[in-house]
């Protein structure tokens, strides 16, 4: 008997080193075992449902549920038995529980993870790794989440772009006024010719904060000077009222062209010639290229393009009207005007409602009077009028010729008829009215500054032109308002269009 023992014992043992009696992993019948044994081959279950147990009790936002949810679903195809049907059922509890909790995230984040509890401290190191994990990425897109809003609120509260009704709202009479005056470098000053501009611009315009400058050929020496000028200007006045201004300057093209000519911008025929070619094209390039010139220097205005029509061969105009045809005029006046302003630089039609008819000058006469009835004028001056603002011209410059068929023998700019019945009324323009220079004779001859700046507003003009004293014309009309002769509704409507302008080139910023 002992030696069949003894026997057995080596049999079992020979066995045994030779590997036959199976695979001992799958004939574990310990549970402890079988416990410890899946924790090292299988950690992937445990570290599984501790990122189960994390989401739940912190959900994020809908972004981390689903990206939980495409977690499960890769995570759970390895797992066996009811480690393969556990995640399934806490997605489905994860996404209930998150609709309901989304309004405690920033609580929830705060609070520890309850539902954690290792087996042993090999399983609850991992299970502390993939909390601190997940715990980090919560924070994470939470902060980006919070930043994002306070960023938000921020910009809403300290809006660097006030909007026109704010800005109105919060103008003395005085600021809103000195807004619909634009007046030559000299005229701020005293000096002349001015090619730089420091403290006396600056206090002129903290003492009157005007609206808009215009440069002549004398203001411009070189690309550098005339940048660094209106670069220094337009800081004075947002220094002085918040408020920049509307910089100005005669680019036609031709004849007139003070950037070409003193500068070297681009060049180009005089408009006659490019009327005879009536190529819309053509005239689209034409506004481009001078609005891409004028903006790189710091204008946002250009006095052009010509609207007016060659009807009488004496006009003082010449050949910088394109054409006796309205349609050409129409054509090219209007592709002008888009091609300057999709630089970013304001159109101005001129010089409504047409000085083509005109046999004088208003720059050196008194009176310049044309004779046109309204129905000439429907189916003739108007035309370009009309089409410049169906493209949508920013300004239009009304003349100084008074018009017969008009019945008031006023200077245009000073008419009622002209400005708000015929112009606003009847052609339906809604944008920024501007006189022509009130220094010409037909205004400076006639008329005070003071008058003339009432006489136009009171006609429906937004902007006075080189008044021939700019302070003067503000005072009085300051007055007219406090006496009631003119009403304040009257002043708000315009500078609102100046606003609305001003807002959309970006010279709203504080």
């Amino acid at each position: 008997m002992k030696h069949r023992n003894t026997i057995a014992a080596l049999l079992s043992l020979s066995l045994l080193l030779t590997g036959c009696g199976g695979n001992s992993s799958t004939d574990i019948s310990s549970p402890e075992t079988a416990a410890v044994e899946i924790t090292k081959t299988e950690p992937l279950h445990t570290d599984m449902k501790t990122t189960y147990t994390q989401t739940e009790t912190k959900p994020t936002s809908a972004v981390t549920e689903n990206t939980t949810s495409e977690t499960a679903a890769k995570t759970s195809a390895p797992a066996a038995g009811t480690a393969h049907t556990q995640p399934r059922t806490e997605a489905r509890h994860e996404q209930h529980e998150q609709k309901h909790t989304e309004a405690q995230v920033s609580q929830q984040n705060e609070q520890p993870d309850d539902n954690s509890s290792p087996e042993n401290d090999q399983s609850h190191h991992d299970s502390e790794s993939a909390t601190t994990t997940t715990s980090e990425t919560t924070t994470t897109a939470m902060t980006a989440t919070t930043f994002m809003t306070t960023q938000a609120e921020t910009t809403t509260t300290t809006n660097k772009n006030p909007l026109p009704k704010v800005v109105l709202d919060g103008m003395t009479l005085e600021q809103k006024v000195a807004q619909m005056f634009m007046v030559t470098p000299e005229a701020l000053t005293g000096i002349s010719p001015m090619t730089q501009v420091g403290g006396g611009t600056q206090k002129a315009i903290e003492e009157v904060p005007v609206g808009g400058i215009i440069l002549f050929a004398q203001n411009l020496t070189s690309r550098d000077q005339t940048k660094k000028m209106l670069s220094s200007t337009q800081d004075y006045a947002k220094k002085a009222c918040g408020i920049g201004l509307f910089t100005a300057v005669d680019e036609e093209g031709g004849l007139v062209a003070r950037c070409a000519q003193k500068l070297g911008t681009a060049k180009f025929k005089d408009m006659a010639y490019y009327g005879t070619e009536n190529n819309s094209d053509t005239a689209y390039n034409i506004g481009s290229s001078i609005g891409r010139d004028l903006g790189m220097l710091g204008f946002n205005v250009d006095f052009a393009p010509v609207a007016d029509i060659n009807i009488c061969s004496s006009n003082e105009l010449g050949n910088r009207i394109f054409s006796d045809d309205p349609q050409v005029v129409a054509n090219m006046s209007s592709y002008v005007a888009k091609g300057l302003q999709n630089e970013g630089v304001c159109a101005t039609l001129k010089h409504f409602p047409g000085l083509g008819a005109e046999n004088g000058n208003t720059h050196t006469n008194s009176t310049v009077i044309i004779d046109r009835t309204l129905d000439e004028l429907r189916s003739t001056e108007f035309i370009p009028f009309s089409e410049g603002i169906k493209a949508g011209v920013d300004f239009i410059m009304v003349g100084h010729q008074s018009v017969t068929g008009l019945g008031d023998e006023l200077p245009c700019d000073l008419s009622y008829k002209a400005v708000t019945e015929m112009l606003r009324g009847e052609l339906g323009f809604d944008g920024i009215a501007i006189t022509d220079s009130q220094q010409m004779n037909t205004i400076s001859k006639v008329y005070t500054s003071g008058e003339a700046a009432k006489l136009s507003i009171k006609a429906g003009m937004d902007i006075i032109l080189m008044p021939v004293d700019y302070r003067q014309a503000v005072n009085e009309v300051c007055e007219a308002v406090r006496s009631g002769e003119i009403s304040e509704e009257r002043i708000n409507e315009s500078v609102m269009r100046i606003l609305r302008k001003k807002y959309a080139l970006g010279l709203l910023k504080k």
